[in-house]
C-alpha cells in the first residue's frame, strides 16, 4: 500500500500529437506558442512540461529538429530550471493499405528507432518519453517492438537523459520489468499509466491500483487520464501515491462542455484538486530531487 505523497509533481503536456486545432482554438501550434504554454504552465505550478512540436503552418505534428530547438531555447532563456520532458513517441504508427496490409498507407510514420530519438541526442533534455506499447490505436496500429525499444533506450542512456516509461496496458509493465532485468533500463524508474486510449488501460480507480501494484516498489508514477477522465485521474493518481498530469494533449475541456482556455488553467485546476485533498505541489527543485535529476544552474549563476 502507498499513501499519498507529501510533494506531488504536476506535469503539463501542452500540445501533444493527436489533439487538433479543430478541437480547440487554444491549442499551441507554433514554437513561440508552445514555449509560452510551457512557461505559463510552470507559473501555474507545473514542475515538468511535456513537449511535442508541430508544423507552424499546418498545425500537424512534426519531428523537425529546428522546431524543438526553437521551443527549448525560448523556454531556457526565461526559465532555465524548468524540467523539460520531450516526446519520442512519433515514428511508431502504421496504417495498413486496404488492398495489401503489408504496404503502408497514408498516415504511417514508422522509422528506424535511432531516427526517433536523434533530437534527444541533440538537445539532451532532462527527461524524454519511451513508449512500450504495441497496440490498436483507432483504426491504426502503434508498433514498439522490444528490439526497437532497446535501441531507443540505448541512445537515450548515452545522451544522459532520464526516460519516462509510457505504459498503455499491463503487458507494457511486463516488458518494462524485462528491460530492467536485462539492464536496458536502470532503476529507480519513472513511468506513466496512459488511461483512456480506447484499446488500452481504461480509466478507473481499480486500474490505477492494479497498475501501481505491478511496479517495482521504488518507481515514481503518474496516472494520466485522457479526455473526460483527465481530472478524475488527477485525484485517483494522487490518492494512490502518484503524481499528476494534465494539458491540452490529454483533454481540451476544463469541465463538462467548457473548453480550457490555456494549459495554465488546467494546471491551476489540478493544483486545486491536489491541495483540496490535502497534498502540496512539488517545486522544480523538489521534482528534481524526487525524480533523481541534477539541479540546473539558475539565471544568476549562468
Amino acid at each position: 500500500m502507498r499513501s499519498p505523497r507529501d510533494k506531488v509533481i504536476i506535469t503539463c503536456a501542452v500540445t501533444g500529437n493527436l489533439t487538433t486545432p479543430e478541437q480547440t482554438p487554444h491549442l499551441p501550434v507554433t514554437p513561440a506558442q508552445i514555449a509560452e504554454a510551457c512557461l505559463g504552465a510552470a507559473d501555474a505550478g507545473a514542475a515538468i512540461v511535456h513537449i511535442h512540436v508541430r508544423d507552424p503552418l499546418t498545425g500537424r505534428p512534426s519531428m523537425l529538429l529546428d522546431h524543438y530547438v526553437d521551443v527549448v531555447q525560448r523556454i531556457r532563456t526565461r526559465n532555465p530550471e524548468l524540467i523539460l520532458n520531450i516526446t519520442t513517441g512519433p515514428g511508431g504508427r502504421f496504417v495498413p493499405s486496404q488492398d495489401d496490409p503489408r504496404v503502408a498507407a497514408e498516415g504511417t510514420t514508422l522509422m528506424v528507432p535511432e531516427k526517433r530519438v536523434e533530437h534527444i541526442t541533440a538537445l539532451r533534455p532532462d527527461i524524454c518519453t519511451l513508449d512500450l506499447n504495441t497496440m490498436n490505436s483507432g483504426r491504426e496500429v502503434v508498433i514498439n517492438t522490444p528490439g526497437n525499444v532497446r535501441r531507443m533506450a540505448k541512445v537515450i542512456a548515452e545522451a544522459g537523459v532520464k526516460p519516462e516509461i509510457e505504459l498503455f496496458d499491463s503487458g507494457d509493465i511486463a516488458l518494462m520489468r524485462d528491460l530492467l532485468t536485462d539492464g536496458t533500463l536502470q532503476g529507480p524508474l519513472l513511468c506513466s499509466f496512459v488511461m483512456g486510449v480506447r484499446y488500452g488501460f481504461q480509466p478507473s480507480p481499480e486500474t490505477v491500483l492494479y497498475a501501481r501494484d505491478l511496479l517495482p516498489h521504488d518507481t515514481e508514477f503518474t496516472a494520466i487520464g485522457i479526455g473526460k477522465a483527465a481530472f478524475t485521474t488527477v485525484a485517483q493518481s494522487y490518492l494512490a501515491g502518484g503524481h499528476v498530469r494534465v494539458g491540452l494533449e490529454d483533454s481540451v475541456y476544463l469541465s463538462r462542455g467548457q473548453l480550457a482556455t490555456s494549459n495554465a488553467e488546467m494546471v491551476a485546476k489540478a493544483r486545486r484538486i491536489v491541495e483540496d485533498l490535502g497534498g502540496s505541489i512539488a517545486t522544480v527543485e523538489d521534482a528534481r530531487r524526487i525524480v533523481g535529476l541534477p539541479v540546473r544552474p539558475t539565471k544568476s549563476a549562468a
